[in-house]
């Protein structure tokens, strides 16, 4: 388990935080310079180049969003120009994608990063850019909740690209759409001019995904553990019955794929951050403020145990708790993970992801004055970002285009590259990844310049 550095602060990040974005300035103007558009949207590394591959088309925002990051970070205006171009001639098919689950990663990383970082002053606008961007955002959060499966008992969820019977645990970080368009004034129109709450719609889903896809070692089935997450849930859609657990990018139903995980803990805690600058009367239709940020946090606290029982002691998981060669390496959580060992590859990508939402987590506690859980959870964060800011785990060769080392996408499907020599995939990065380490290096370096945090909803 996570061995955590209860002492460290943000203040013992300065220098690490610094160099990842010396690096990641360098590593978006490359990439902006080597890219063919034609050949679709960058999504992972082979050899140290990124490359595409079609599934969907959801990692572009990350794309834009990293060169809007390196600018709120660092007032680099070439990366500026780059999110800011790159926002306005490719994202609009993002904002009306009836298609996917995906509205969270692309459209707030860009123009949501953008709309905020107008609002607070650090970009320069006129009344129709700022128009522009509010316009995405508002559609976008439309758009995210209309792909939506009714379930009884006020329950439902935003469907997965596999259809309406699939509920993905991914996409309660794509909850962030709604939130944003809810929080202009938006509202989601239906048949016969029916108005439909977009708040509702990411309630619901949220209570939905931590009811089928969060374990809470209540004896559920046979392998329920507390935290555990299962990727994905199928639904009976005649009646709206629960099935059964599934997977796509997980080893199995029954195991715990480590970015579904770490995906549930950031995106319940991220809306805990947002659903606290609610007022209590907006939430009084879907279940009541209190109890609502109570089983929010319910989830994201034991999802933050699970992590961290389940990680080795530097905090990088492997890619699946329950991946078979994991056997095959002995004591693997008394001691930090191996990248290059022969057996089953670890997932920087979900340490990233997972770091911001301890780090948000803690926030959370202590404004609800849990300073004691809060303390604890703030420092398996930074324990986690201290790993990942490291010389094992940056891409410090100028011939490397990516920015974080050993980022696995696809296990199952064999889409990951293995290099020579090696026999499972590591060194490589992924467009998530190198994003989501961007996103946790700002909200440090925020903290460190006694700056009000980076969230989605405002910078």
């Amino acid at each position: 388990m996570i061995r955590i550095q209860e002492s460290i602060t943000a203040e013992d990040l300065r220098d690490d935080v610094a160099r990842v974005f010396s690096l990641s300035a360098a590593k978006i103007r490359q990439l902006q310079s080597e890219w063919d558009p034609a050949k679709g949207t960058p999504v992972f590394t082979v050899a140290g180049r990124y490359t595409s591959r079609g599934w969907t088309e959801w990692t572009q925002g990350f794309l834009f969003g990293s060169a809007i990051l390196q600018y709120a970070a660092t007032g680099d205006e070439t990366a500026l120009a780059i999110g800011r171009e790159g926002t306005r001639k490719h994202m609009a098919s993002h904002v009306s994608h009836v298609g996917v689950h995906d509205h969270g990663f692309n459209n707030v990383s860009t123009y949501g990063n953008l709309y905020h970082l107008a609002l607070s002053g650090a970009l320069s606008v006129d009344a129709g850019e700022l128009a522009f961007y509010e316009l995405a955002l508002r559609v976008s959060g439309a758009v995210q909740a209309a792909r939506w499966t009714e379930l009884p008992d006020g329950l439902g969820y935003i469907y997965s690209f596999n259809g309406p019977h699939s509920l993905f645990a991914d996409t309660v970080r794509s909850l962030r759409s709604l939130a944003l368009a809810h929080r202009l004034g938006h509202v989601l129109m239906g048949e016969r001019d029916r108005r439909i709450s977009l708040l509702g719609r990411l309630v619901a889903h949220a209570e939905t995904t931590s009811r089928y896809n969060v374990y809470f070692g209540d004896g559920r089935d046979a392998y329920d553990v507390r935290g555990r997450v299962a990727h994905e849930s199928l639904f009976n859609l005649n009646d709206g019955s629960y099935r059964c657990p599934s997977t796509q990018q997980g080893y199995s139903p029954f195991s715990t794929w480590t970015r579904g995980l770490a995906w549930i803990l950031c995106g319940y805690a991220e809306q805990l951050e947002f659903l606290r600058t609610l007022a209590d009367e907006e939430l009084t239709p879907f279940g009541g403020k209190q109890e609502i940020l109570r089983k929010f946090a319910n989830t994201a606290i034991a999802t933050a145990d699970f992590y961290c029982d389940n990680s080795p002691t530097d905090g990088i998981p492997y890619w699946d708790t329950g991946a078979p060669g994991l056997c095959r390496l002995g004591n693997y959580l008394d001691r930090p993970a191996e990248p290059f060992n022969d057996h089953e590859p670890v997932d920087s990508s979900a340490a990233a992801i997972a770091a911001q939402g301890f780090l948000r987590l803690a926030d959370h506690l202590d404004a609800i004055q849990a300073t004691k859980a809060g303390a604890y959870y703030r420092a398996a964060g930074l324990t986690i970002a201290q790993t990942l800011f490291s010389e094992r785990y940056l891409a410090t060769s100028p011939r490397h285009q990516g920015l974080l080392l050993h980022s696995v996408y696809h296990r199952p499907n064999g889409w990951d590259h293995i290099p020579p020599g090696k026999r499972i995939p590591c060194g490589e990065s992924c467009l998530w990844g190198d994003y989501h380490l961007r996103e946790l290096a700002l909200m440090i370096l925020r903290r460190i310049e006694g700056k009000p945090a980076y969230t989605f909803f405002g910078m």
